[in-house]
């Protein structure tokens, strides 16, 4: 039993702890461009209104318009409960690896695309065939990023990953770099961040994830709003796990816990403050050169299992 209140302890860290994450890096943005900040709570409180909101929905909206939200926020939990952020030995854990994980995450994608061009609106059209074209440039990159990771633990178990990193020799590889930097500019296309998407601006011609969601108001907009910002959360933790899995516990002893859940959040502040530095420090780029910024992750990452090869 001690598996699985760990289990739903750590999905209700994401649940809390995503929109937490978020709110600290507007705060940080918000400090570095010395603007007034509305606190790391903020998300909450635009969650909460969205719920108390009516939802307005079109005459021709299908089924499909109605059941992504639900869809799109039941795949983050989903993805919540099989990666490992508190412990490695979670009951969830076992069943699905990396590339199941990334097949999760097309899924939602895949509905939301079409929930985007459900209504027919010249908007949602826009950003989905924009959201397709990024997800054909960075799932590959992602996965040929996750095989090089993959290939030094012999195995592509979000389980197997952490315990050979971390607890194995502890070894200074080029593979790993490259394979780090690859999956950072694919997370910032993932997740929507600058320099591929602005999630602050609601500009038509520079959105991407927003032109898809324009129709939607009430506890939908809250879902897939909620959603986004777990998605953020479990791509990081995807990374901390593959890259930086010290401090994540190795069985399933809740005396361990504790201290696991205080480096995580440690962790977490650190990537939040990377990514204020990235996106203080660079300019959305246009979207024909999206693919020129996927194509360097890819390339990032095939030089990485390249490297390996090589030297291992």
């Amino acid at each position: 039993m001690t598996g699985f209140l760990i289990e739903i302890l750590q999905v209700l860290v994401v649940l809390i702890g995503a929109p937490v994450f978020v709110g600290w890096i507007r705060t940080l943005k918000c400090w570095t461009q010395s603007r007034s900040t509305a606190g790391i709570l903020q998300p909450y409180r635009d969650i909460l209104k969205l719920f108390h909101k009516d939802i307005m929905l079109a005459e021709n909206a299908s089924w499909i318009f109605r059941f992504t939200p639900y869809l799109v926020f039941g795949v983050s939990v989903l993805a919540a409960g099989i990666i490992p952020i508190l412990s490695v030995d979670l009951p969830l854990a076992k069943t699905a690896d990396v590339i199941a994980l990334i097949a999760l995450f097309a899924i939602a994608r895949f509905f939301i695309a079409l929930a985007g061009m459900d209504i027919g609106t010249a908007f949602g059209g826009m950003g989905s065939s924009r959201e397709m074209m990024i997800a054909s440039l960075a799932e590959p990159a992602m996965l040929m990023a996750i095989f090089t990771v993959s290939l030094i633990s012999q195995s592509t178990s979000l389980s197997q990953i952490p315990h050979v990193i971390a607890y194995g020799d502890f070894i200074l590889r080029p593979s790993m770099a490259f394979a780090l930097l690859a999956f950072i500019l694919i997370t910032l296309a993932e997740t929507g961040r600058i320099p591929v998407d602005n999630p602050a601006t609601h500009l038509e011609l520079t959105m991407i994830h927003e032109a898809m969601i324009l129709e939607y108001s009430g506890k939908h907009l809250a879902l897939i709003e909620w959603a986004g910002m777990m998605k953020l959360f479990l791509f990081t933790a995807i990374g901390i796990v593959a890259f930086f899995p010290w401090g994540i516990a190795p069985s399933d002893n809740m005396a361990a816990i504790p201290l696991a859940l205080f480096l995580m959040i440690i962790k977490f502040a650190v990537v939040g403050t990377g990514i204020v530095l990235i996106e203080t420090g660079l300019a959305k780029m246009r979207i024909f050169r999206v693919s020129e910024f996927l194509g360097s992750a890819f390339l990032f990452a095939t030089l990485g299992m390249l490297s390996y090869f090589i030297l291992e």
